[in-house]
C-alpha cells in the first residue's frame, strides 16, 4: 500500500518547523569539517531530527537487496517500500544508482584509552566524526579497568564519551581476578548494558592474564550470558621473544613483529579455542592477523564449535614490508599488536572472511601520532601500539572485497554490520534497513573514487597507514540517528547527539548451549557406585 504523508503528517510537521526553522542560522548548530575539534562551536543544544526520504536507491540487507525508497522521522525509520509519497517539506535524497545499507558498526576500537605511557590521540568525538565520514555510524569500544575495578573503568569511560556524536556500546576488558571483579561483571551485564569482557593474553606485566584466570572468567560470562574475547598472543613467549630480540640489537620497529611471530598467536588462538570448548562458552576472537590463528579458528569452527573470528582492516590489506623501512617514523606508525604480517597472511583472512571462517571485520583503531610513537626510538618495545582505520574500514572493505569480486554485496552488509549486530544482540535495531530500525544508513556509489591522504581525514592524529590508497566505492552519504552528518564532503557533527547503546546478554551465539551441556553430563556415564569390601 502506499505511503503518504501528506494530510497524516503534515500538521505535527508545520509546528515543529515552527519551533526550529529549517534555516541557514539552524545548520550553526552542527560543526563542520573546519572546526569539529573546537568547543565554542560545537556546545550548542541538538537539532530536532530531520525527516528524510531516500529515494530510488537499492536497499541493500544482510538477507536481501531490492530498490525501494526509505522514509526517516524522528531516528527512526518508518517505511521500506516503492514509491513513497512524502510532503513537499521533506528532505528528499535521490539515491539512483546507488546502494543505501545499514551504517557500519565497528566492534573493535580505543578511543582515549590511556596505554604505553600515553594517550590514544583520538577521543570520543573526533574519533566518532571520522567514522561517520566513513560511513561507520556505531562502534565498540573497550573499557579499560581502573586499577582492576571494573565500575571505576566504568565511570571513567562515561566522562570520556560525554561528547560523542554517534551511537557507541562498550566491551569490558578483565585484567585480574577475585571476588570483586566477578561480582562486577554482573552489575555491568545486568545495570550497564554490557554482554562482552576481553581478556589478554598478551601484554605481560600490564594487562595479561593466566590461564587460571581466564578459565574463571570464561565460566562467568557463560552463566551471564556475556560473550568472553580475546586478545590471543602467547605473552611469555613474546616477552623472550623481545629480550632475544634487545639481545640481538634489534631495537627498531623491525623487532617489534620478529618478537611475536605468527606461531604465538595461532598458539594461544589455539589455547584460548580449547578451554572455551571445556567450558563449553562461546569465544570471540579479536584481531586474527595471521594464517596461524585463522586455521586454529576453522578447525573449531568446523568441528561445530562456537568460536567468531574478527579479522581487521589493518590485517587484510598491509604486509609487514613497512616495519623495515629505514625511516623510523614511517615504520613506527605501523606498529600493533599482533603485527601486521608477512604478504600472505592478508590474502589467506581475506579468503577465509568471504568464505565465513572469519565472521565481521573491525579496526582495532588506537592512534597515536607522530610524537608518541617517537617514545619508541632506540627501543620497539615502547612505542606505543595501535593504527587508525575507524574512517578508512568502510571503504577500504568494499574496494577490497566487494569491487574484486570476493563478495557481494549482501555479503559486505553482514561483514560491516548486520553480523556485529547479531554477535552483541542488537539487531535488528541496529545492522538493518528495516521498518523500527533506527535511521544509521549510508549512501554508497559503486561508482565514486576515493583517496585516502592524512591531509584530508578527520582525525587528531598526522599520519595514515593507508596513505595514498584509492579505490572504487565511496560513501557519498551517512545519516546518523536520522540526521545527515556527512553529505557533499562535508561532516556535520553534533558533540552529545551519540547514545550508549545497551547491549543485552544471551545472543544466539548462545542458544542450545543448555541442551549441550545436559547431553555432556548425560555422557559421562559416572560416578559408579563401587563395593568398598
Amino acid at each position: 500500500m502506499e505511503f503518504f504523508l501528506r494530510a497524516q503528517f503534515l500538521i505535527p510537521l508545520i509546528s515543529v518547523l515552527a519551533l526550529f526553522p529549517l534555516s541557514e542560522s539552524n545548520n550553526n548548530q552542527f560543526c563542520d569539517a573546519t572546526n569539529i575539534y573546537g568547543d565554542s562551536e560545537c556546545n550548542v543544544m541538538s537539532s530536532v531530527s530531520s525527516k528524510i526520504l531516500i529515494k530510488g536507491g537499492t536497499v541493500v540487507n544482510a538477507h536481501h537487496k531490492e530498490v525501494a525508497d526509505v522514509y526517516i522521522e524522528d531516528g527512526t525509520i518508518v517505511a521500506v517500500q516503492p514509491n513513497i509519497k512524502v510532503g513537499d517539506d521533506i528532505k528528499v535524497i535521490d539515491a539512483t544508482g546507488k546502494f543505501v545499507m545499514p551504517g557500519g558498526i565497528d566492534p573493535h576500537t580505543h578511543l582515549a584509552m590511556e596505554f604505553m605511557g600515553s594517550e590514544t590521540i583520538d577521543d570520543f568525538f573526533s574519533g566518532q566524526a571520522a567514522a561517520l565520514a566513513g560511513g561507520t555510524t556505531m562502534h565498540i569500544d573497550f573499557v579499560i579497568p581502573v586499577d582492576g575495578s571494573l565500575s571505576a573503568g566504568y565511570e571513567a569511560y562515561v566522562e570520556k564519551a560525554k561528547r560523542s556524536c554517534m551511537d557507541y556500546g562498550f566491551h569490558m576488558a578483565i585484567t585480574k581476578w577475585n571476588e570483586t571483579v566477578s561480582e562486577e561483571m554482573e552489575i555491568m551485564v545486568k545495570e550497564k548494558g554490557i554482554n562482552s569482557f576481553k581478556f589478554f593474553l598478551a601484554y605481560k606485566g600490564s594487562f595479561m592474564v593466566n590461564d587460571e584466570l581466564l578459565m574463571e572468567g570464561l565460566k562467568k560470562c557463560k552463566s551471564l550470558g556475556a560473550l568472553a574475547m580475546v586478545h590471543a598472543e602467547n605473552g611469555d613467549a613474546v616477552f623472550e621473544g623481545q629480550k632475544r630480540m634487545i639481545e640481538l640489537g634489534i631495537t627498531g620497529p623491525e623487532g617489534h613483529a620478529l618478537s611475536r611471530p605468527p606461531v604465538l598467536e595461532g598458539e594461544a588462538t589455539a589455547r584460548a579455542i580449547r578451554l572455551a570448548s571445556f567450558v563449553n562458552t562461546p569465544l570471540y576472537v579479536v584481531h586474527v592477523m595471521s594464517i596461524d590463528a585463522m586455521e586454529e579458528i576453522a578447525r573449531a569452527r568446523k568441528s561445530g564449535q562456537r568460536v567468531v573470528g574478527e579479522p581487521v582492516v589493518s590485517g587484510l590489506l598491509l604486509n609487514d614490508s613497512v616495519l623495515w623501512d629505514p625511516d623510523f617514523h614511517f615504520a613506527a606508525r605501523y606498529v600493533m599488536s599482533p603485527p601486521i604480517r608477512a604478504a600472505g597472511h592478508g590474502t589467506a583472512l581475506q579468503a577465509a572472511l568471504a568464505a565465513g571462517v572469519l565472521q565481521l571485520v573491525g579496526t582495532d583503531h588506537c592512534t597515536f601520532n607522530s610524537t608518541q610513537k617517537a617514545l619508541g626510538i632506540g627501543d620497539f618495545r615502547k612505542i606505543p601500539n595501535g593504527v587508525n582505520g575507524m574512517e578508512e574500514r568502510m571503504h577500504l572493505v568494499w574496494d577490497t572485497m566487494v569491487a574484486s569480486g570476493q563478495i557481494s554485496v549482501t555479503d559486505y552488509v553482514r561483514i560491516t554490520s548486520t553480523e556485529c549486530a547479531r554477535i552483541f544482540n542488537i539487531y535488528p535495531r541496529k545492522g538493518a534497513i528495516l521498518v523500527g530500525s533506527d535511521a544509521d544508513i549510508i549512501i554508497l556509489n559503486p561508482n565514486s573514487s576515493f583517496k585516502i591522504s592524512s591531509k584530508s581525514h578527520h582525525y587528531r592524529t598526522d599520519t595514515n597507514v593507508y596513505e595514498g590508497w584509492t579505490g572504487k566505492g565511496k560513501v557519498e552519504t551517512t545519516i546518523a540517528g536520522g540526521r545527515v552528518v556527512w553529505e557533499n564532503d562535508e561532516l556535520k557533527v553534533i558533540p552529545g547527539a551519540g547514545n550508549h547503546i545497551e547491549m543485552p546478554p544471551f545472543s544466539y551465539l548462545f542458544d542450545g548451549i543448555d541442551k549441550a551441556d545436559a547431553k555432556y553430563l548425560s555422557s559421562l556415564r559416572a560416578p559408579i557406585k563401587r563395593s568398598t569390601t
